[in-house]
């Protein structure tokens, strides 16, 4: 079965898609707008399910593979929703302190998707942790739709103190080194941008097409920035120039990248969104840069 790219679909529909995933229209405005793009016998409601995520397709690292060793763990959030839940995984062979990097979900919790990407990063010899923001909520439902639905409920402010609390979490777990970073991805990469300006012990953070602080909080920010655009995200990239002025005024060190034809989401494996090359470059840029600033 061939899987399907962007350049399989128009533009305006993409845009359309982008505006569902994050709560702009609802699913009833998406199949309406998407009416037009229905030919060649493919349905509104079939080219929602074809741009939708297919997280068997995607997975690479299987959940029982037995070069690492996973939990299902709770910390506490004293600020933020008291209790939640996560998953973390390490390399079974580990024998000494390691790194850590928290991981950062989009605007649907903890999904198959996050979890595949905790267990890549303890392939690469780091202890990964993804929190799940929908612990207060019942945790991720196993429903995409059903999870932005809850997504939208949460204390917001709460949920980022949670994030907060997470990265403490790791910087004092006793297997850990004590340096610790965070990677997220959309939504998730506007918390990595957030906890760079709460966090001056954080050892690094790399935003994946995230929304950035007001301006006037660049100046907080001591840890190294990795930041990765796509090339066709307005929405997210409007804000940069502004942002990025008050990086340079701060004196923050930062490289930022701009991935060439390229959609917000384009990381993501599970979706037609996903840039394959780009995603590549980008991968192997963050690990780069992990080693560098937690390892090296």
């Amino acid at each position: 079965m061939k899987r399907l790219t962007a350049q399989d679909f128009d533009q305006e529909l993409l845009i359309l898609f982008d505006a569902y995933v994050h709560g702009t229209i609802d699913r009833r405005g998406f199949l309406a707008g998407a009416q037009k793009f229905a030919v060649g016998g493919m349905s509104a409601s079939m080219l929602l399910a074809a741009l939708s995520p297919n997280f068997a397709q995607a997975q690479q690292v299987k959940p029982d593979d037995q070069r690492l060793r996973s939990e299902r763990l709770s910390y506490p959030s004293r600020d933020g929703h008291g209790t939640v839940n996560g998953y973390l995984v390490r390399p079974a062979s580990a024998s000494g302190p390691l790194p850590a990097i928290l991981v950062a979900h989009e605007n649907r919790g903890l999904n198959p998707h996050i979890e595949d990407i905790a267990r890549r990063l303890a392939l690469d010899g780091f202890m990964a942790f993804a929190p799940d923001a929908l612990t207060p909520l019942g945790g991720y439902p196993g429903d995409e739709d059903k999870a932005r639905e809850l997504f939208a409920k949460l204390d917001q402010a709460k949920t980022r103190e949670d994030f907060v609390a997470g990265a403490r979490y790791l910087k004092h777990r006793a297997d850990g080194s004590g340096k610790v970073g965070v990677v997220g991805f959309c939504w998730g990469g506007g918390v990595a941008h957030v906890l760079a300006t709460r966090l001056p012990e954080l050892g690094a953070a790399v935003p994946f097409y995230g929304n950035h602080p007001p301006a006037d909080e660049a100046a907080k920010v001591k840890a190294p920035l990795l930041i990765h655009f796509a090339a066709v995200d307005e929405r997210i990239n409007a804000a940069w120039p502004t942002y990025e002025a008050a990086l340079k005024a701060a004196g923050v060190r930062y490289k930022a990248h701009v991935y060439a034809d390229t959609q917000h989401g384009f990381n993501n494996d599970t979706t037609p969104r996903f840039d394959a090359a780009s995603a590549k470059l980008a991968w192997q840029r963050t690990l780069a840069f992990f080693e560098k600033t937690l390892r090296g």
